[in-house]
């Protein structure tokens, strides 16, 4: 369907820069962008007015001259991470009980040459799946060979409740796959006309780029070129960022074309089935020895950014200061372009716990979970080894409960973890817009929010960039805790997670803006705590169990 670019202005500020996500979990660019310090993450908010860690606070004024007891273990279970960024340099976990490169499974953990972690979504011959569909997808088609032909009087009474969750799963499968379909052709469509705009503009103002600035009160001769002007004069008016070129706003509106097309092509695929390349069985739970042990992959952009908001060198002059110093970080591989697999996160945590992680970075989710058994198994045995599991709460603005949002701290039978963190995410300004307009909430199921707008962080080719999402919210709390554990380090899992759930600080503003809504609410039903993590309160109570 040909889309007409006028009628589709208002569809790419909603779409690309103020909507929910590109993907559940990953990056959300250009989201309540305003003038900040780089570093706002790290400030804290009765000291610096940006609603912060407190970190810096608990370094100068507590930490200072305390030693650290222990380097603690985060593993990041993600994309891939970009072992040799310049910032993350001595960050990656080593396993020493391994000699590189000899192709022996020196310390007989069941997995050959894991010098620095794992990749569960690799094949044997070093190659990796990169896209994968969704989980929404693989149950269609897993439950579309039973149930196709049938109607609901032909099914067996024990086979009733399955399905009615197949009618839910086949109706909510072809919704979600005309709608990628349909935004795919927008986007591609806007791409298309607005580079060609541009292009225009750039040989009239003879440069590779221009600003709002440059368009103001410029009058073209030419029809077409001030058609131009007025439409890029629109739109940068419209755009909620700090002081964007016209290349940054395309290049973003790029990103969302190839989301789309991703979308398009793979998530909603029926025939496409990319596993093959891992050479596992699928539906096998007990199989943990297969994958490779290369835990960057093509595309670690995401895990990247993940590492070092925990964990990059502090005092360098580079870059960005993760959280923590006496960091190490376990890269574990796990999470494709598209819906990771049960079965990998299951053996992801376990490999995890068995090979010395503190705590578990989980910066990913999805909407459905058949194999929600066996990743109950993992994260009770994390818990009982004292392994502390943080996770994202998505990036959808809804609110969630046990049955739409995984993996999650509710077992499927019955009782749920003490050792599990649900993190939303927040803005740096104490105000309306402090809950990020796309991050899910939660009186019951979301602990606390924590900064996720705008955070800068490590990204690969030592790069460094500015991405928000609740997968950047998650690894503030990971790189809290692991500072925590680093100097008291007797604490267990369950202490760190009142320590910070109790820590929190709870900040002036009463209502805010219900992400994705519009309507306020009073920020302490978002979630359990109503607070935003805080290292330097949570350090302070630390300190006071000690004495």
């Amino acid at each position: 369907m040909k889309i007409k670019l006028k009628n589709c202005l208002s569809a790419l500020i909603m779409g690309i820069f103020l909507f929910p996500a590109f993907t559940s979990f990953g990056f959300v660019a250009g989201i309540d962008s305003i003038k900040t310090p780089d570093n706002w993450f790290l400030l804290d908010p009765m000291e610096d007015g940006f609603m912060g860690t407190g970190t810096e606070k608990a370094y100068d004024l507590i930490l200072k001259n305390k030693t650290p007891k222990q380097t603690v273990v985060v593993a990041v279970i993600d994309s891939g991470i970009e072992l040799d960024h310049e910032d993350l340099e001595g960050k990656i976990w080593v396993n020493e009980g391994e000699i590189p490169g000899n192709g022996i499974d020196d310390d007989g953990n069941g997995y050959v040459d894991d010098v620095h972690g794992w990749n569960f979504i690799g094949g044997p011959d070093g190659s990796h799946v990169d896209a994968d569909s969704h989980e929404l997808t693989r149950e269609f088609v897993r439950l579309k060979a039973k149930y196709e032909d049938m109607e609901q009087e032909d099914v067996k009474r024990r086979n009733r409740e399955e399905f009615a969750y197949w009618e839910r799963v086949k109706a909510n499968f072809e919704e979600s796959k005309k709608e990628a379909q349909t935004n795919y052709n927008m986007y591609s469509n806007m791409m298309e006309g607005f580079s060609g705009m541009a292009e225009l503009l750039k040989d009239e103002f003879d440069r590779d780029n221009f600003k709002k600035e440059d368009l103001n009160d410029f009058e073209a001769e030419d029809e077409k070129v001030q058609n131009a002007v007025d439409m890029m004069t629109q739109l940068f008016s419209m755009v909620n960022m700090q002081d964007p070129g016209i290349n940054e706003i395309l290049g973003m509106l790029g990103d969302a074309v190839e989301h789309f097309e991703v979308q398009a092509k793979y998530a909603y695929n029926t025939d496409f089935n990319p596993r093959d390349i891992v050479g596992d069985d699928p539906e096998n739970y007990k199989e943990k020895y297969y994958g490779n042990n290369d835990p960057t992959g093509p595309d670690p952009s995401h895990g990247t950014h993940v590492a070092g908001i925990i964990a990059a060198n502090r005092g360098n002059d580079l870059g960005v200061d993760g959280i923590a110093e006496h960091v190490l970080i376990m890269p574990i591989r796990a999470v494709p372009n598209g819906d990771e697999r049960d079965k990998d996160i299951a053996n992801a945590i376990r490999y995890a716990v068995d090979n010395g992680a503190h705590v578990i970075n989980m910066s990913f989710g999805k909407s459905y979970s058949p194999g929600k058994k066996q990743v109950d198994k993992a994260v009770k045995y994390a818990a009982r080894k004292g392994v502390l599991l943080i996770h994202a709460a998505g990036n959808s603005s809804k609110e969630i409960n046990p049955n739409n949002n995984f993996p999650n701290r509710w077992y499927e039978r019955r009782g749920e973890s003490n050792s599990w963190l649900e993190v939303g995410a927040s803005s740096s300004i104490d105000g309306e817009n402090l809950a990020a307009d796309f991050s899910n909430f939660s009186k019951e199921r979301v602990d606390l929010f924590a900064p996720g707008v705008d955070i800068y962080s490590t990204v690969p080719g030592s790069e460094y960039k500015s991405n928000s999402g609740t997968s950047m919210a998650a690894p503030t709390v990971s790189g809290v805790a692991a500072l925590l554990l680093a100097y008291y380090p007797d604490l267990k899992a369950k202490e760190v997670r009142t320590i910070l759930k109790s820590s929190v600080y709870r900040p002036e503003v009463e209502e805010v803006n219900v992400p994705g809504q519009e309507k306020t609410i009073r920020f302490d039903e978002l979630s359990g705590t109503g607070g935003l993590v805080n290292a330097y309160q949570a350090v302070q109570m630390a300190e006071s169990m000690q004495n």
